[in-house]
Formats: structure tokens, sequence, C-alpha cells
């Protein structure tokens, strides 16, 4: 019986990830259009994360991205290290140590498509990693600047770029490390999750999608060209690939 439910739930999650993304892409959009509320944020955070999920096949590398990424923010928030001193308000919901716990779905949710990109350049585990690694920092080139304007974050001494630190930027890259090396690890014990097209597809579109949006709806024109040429490097070869 056992046997027969993961059969069942494999065969399922193909045909959940189209709807979900679907579902994304329309939520995404009106939040772009419309007042962007602590509530609503949380929710696409959380209809991101269920997405990834899906396509994931297997929830163990996603889960343990969550789980690494929510580690560093505990140590980071206390000490400083290794993003820089910076603090959480209260917007994201309940707090661990000042930490929300809405945090560890932000490292989980573009984990999984930051490694199926990095997957297109190489499969080898010693470039795999740190390729993954910039991926997502890459994205949080996006993601930073607006939670710091909006409220849900912010770093005391400021920074060059949009009031972040290059701080944040070299332990986003070290913690993907962290990740990514969970994830090889991952795979090597449990196999390759599979077909990652659909992974590929959400990290292309979070590049695009954000792009027009600090370009024409949120008129941040220096983020939208950072962001783009960022996830660009990663999402646009991996594209053609």
């Amino acid at each position: 019986m056992k046997a027969l439910a993961t059969a069942r739930d494999r065969l399922a999650r193909p045909r959940l990830f189209p709807a979900l993304f679907g579902s994304l892409a329309a939520a995404q959009i009106a939040y772009g259009r419309s007042r962007r509320t602590p509530a609503a944020t949380r929710g696409i955070v959380g209809l991101m994360l269920a997405t990834s999920l899906a396509e994931a096949r297997r929830p163990g590398p996603v889960l343990a991205a969550g789980a690494i990424g929510f580690g560093a923010e505990l140590v980071g928030v206390a000490t400083g290290k290794p993003f820089g001193h910076y603090s959480y308000s209260e917007q994201l919901g309940p707090r661990v140590r000042g930490v929300p716990v809405l945090a560890a779905a932000a490292w989980a949710m573009m984990a999984r498509p930051a490694w199926a990109v990095a997957g297109r350049f190489s499969r080898h585990p010693a470039a795999r990693v740190p390729l993954a690694a910039g991926a997502l920092t890459a994205w949080d080139v996006y993601l930073d600047p607006r939670m710091v304007r909006e409220g849900y974050w912010s770093w005391p001494g400021g920074g060059r770029y949009e009031g972040v630190p290059a701080s944040n930027f070299a332990g986003w890259f070290v913690t993907g490390l962290g990740v990514f090396a969970a994830f090889a690890a991952l795979e090597r014990e449990g196999g390759s999750s599979g077909d990652d097209a659909g992974a590929v597809a959400l990290y292309a579109w979070t590049w695009a999608g954000e792009a027009i949006a600090n370009a024409f709806i949120w008129r941040r024109p220096v983020v939208a060209l950072a962001g783009g040429l960022a996830m660009g490097a990663f999402a646009a070869p991996a594209l053609r690939r």
C-alpha cells in the first residue's frame, strides 16, 4: 500500500506543478500591480514554496535548503556574520530569536530552481555547487532591495546598493555553498530528481518578471538592471542549453 501511495504521489506531482506555476504567475502579476501588504507577501512566499516543492518530486533537498538557510539567518541576526549586521521587523510573522519562520521558505523556494539552472552548465558537484550558489545569490540582487524598501528587514549601517551592504551578498554565496553541498549529497544518496525543465522555467520567470516589475511598475531602474544582469547571467545561458 505504501508503494502504491508513493507511485500515486509521483504521478500527481507533474500535474500539480503546472497548475501551481500558473497560479503563482497570476498572483505575482496581481501582487506587482497592487498594494503589497505583509499578508500578500507571505501568501506569495507560501505559493512559490508550494510550486517549487511540486516540481522537485523529492522534498528532501528543498527542505534541507530551508533548514540550512534558517540556521544561517539565526547566526546572522545574532552575530552579524556572514551577512552583516541586520534585523527583521515583525511584518513577516512569527519569529525565532529574531528570525521569521518564513525566512526558511525564502531559502527553500529558490534553491531547486538555482540548482537546476546550474545543472545546465555542469553536473559535476565541484562546479555545480558554486554555480548554484551564484545563481541563488543573483536572485537576492532583486529580493533584498525590495524587502528593505518595504520595511521587512534593515541594515543599521546601510549599504551602497539600495541600502544593502556587499557583505549580504557574500553571506548569501557562502550559505548557498552549504545549501548546495547538501543538495549534491542528497542526490548521491537518492538519485537525481529527474527532469528539471520546470525548475529552470521558474528561475527564468522570476528573472524576467522581476526585471519588468522593477523597470516599469515599481520604477526601480537600478534594481531592474542589476538584478537583470545578475540572474540573466545564469538564466539566459541555461535557456539556450
